[in-house]
């Protein structure tokens, strides 16, 4: 995922509003009931090893459970490829995150280390399938010394999957739930209205901060794939959620038209030079490389079936 699009994710799970909604929204486990979400508090996420390397880790909050703190490390480094040593990564940023904690004395009162809650957030295409636990990665070998292996699990949150699942729910009033819909949006009116919802639930003026980086995050994420060339410095310049709400609402009925001439001008140019067979499929390309619409739209738009629509962008995927 490019750097600007993991910096927009950072802002937006740096909110207090988005910790509560993933925590009480995606951690399916009974103690989640027992949290003091009001307690919610961010901590320095930079770990320093004794050889002096820096690294600037992802986002960490910790939570009153009882008496105690819990740790929550979240990997907000989100995932749009699947790594097959994700554990391996894991096990070394909660080794770093104990560390830390040794090194300032912030132990439970028992003198023990805090629990932490390790998440892997995922929003690729394909499924999600390395192991979930870096005891998988290691090599069994009989006679006792599995013993030894290493057992830590992480929570797994591949965003295609929930949205996809039987059991996902569209009226979760969750800003997180949102999130990954808007990622796996099916059309540009879904994500509009989804972006409604959002402006509905974040009037309050406490939310004022969250409603920006909800904004500097669609900027980056959404409006590069929909927005016309030409029209790109001026959404640029909208910190309004509100307001880049209604502009979408209004501007994106335009939007097709002016892809469809953008690439029919495009396609002819190159048509002329490869052949005037390639031309419904250059056109679908560039609309598939450059805009958010649907296979269908697309279809009608380049007059290419919508079968190859599909192949092609099953091939521009890889």
């Amino acid at each position: 995922m490019n750097n600007q699009h993991d910096l927009s994710y950072k802002l937006l799970f740096s909110e207090p509003r988005v910790v509560r909604d993933l925590l009480t929204g995606f951690v399916k486990e009974e103690w989640i009931d027992r949290l003091d979400l009001d307690s919610l508090e961010k901590v320095s996420s930079t770990f320093v090893t004794d050889d002096l390397r820096d690294r600037e880790g992802d986002v960490i909050w910790r939570v009153r459970f009882g008496d105690e703190w819990v740790y929550v490390y979240l990997l907000i480094e989100f995932q749009s490829t699947v790594d097959p040593f994700m554990a391996l990564r894991i096990m070394t940023y909660v080794g770093l995150l104990y560390q830390e904690l040794v090194k300032q004395k912030k132990l439970t009162q028992d003198g023990k280390l805090p629990p932490v809650l390790p998440i892997v957030l995922y929003n690729g295409e394909k499924r999600w399938n390395a192991a979930l636990n870096v005891a998988e990665l290691v090599q069994p070998v009989p006679g006792g010394l599995e013993h030894y292996r290493p057992d830590l699990p992480y929570l797994l949150l591949d965003e295609g999957a929930i949205v996809t699942s039987e059991q996902w729910s569209e009226e979760t009033r969750n800003v997180v739930s949102a999130i990954f819909r808007l990622e796996h949006h099916r059309d540009q009116q879904d994500a509009i209205d989804l972006i409604g919802l959002l402006v509905q639930w974040l009037q309050a003026p406490e939310q004022t901060q969250l409603r920006r980086h909800f904004v500097l995050w669609i900027r980056r994420v959404l409006l590069p794939s929909w927005v016309p060339e030409s029209e790109g410095a001026e959404w640029q310049s909208l910190n309004d959620l509100n307001e880049v709400h209604n502009m979408l609402a209004e501007r994106a009925k335009q939007w097709p038209e002016q892809w469809k001439q953008q690439g029919l001008e495009e396609g002819r140019q190159e048509g002329r030079q490869e052949g005037e067979e390639n031309h419904a499929r250059q056109v679908a390309q560039k609309m598939l490389e450059r805009t958010a619409m649907d296979d269908q739209m697309i279809s009608e738009l380049s007059g290419l079936d919508i079968e190859q629509v599909r192949k092609l962008r099953d091939e521009l995927k890889q």
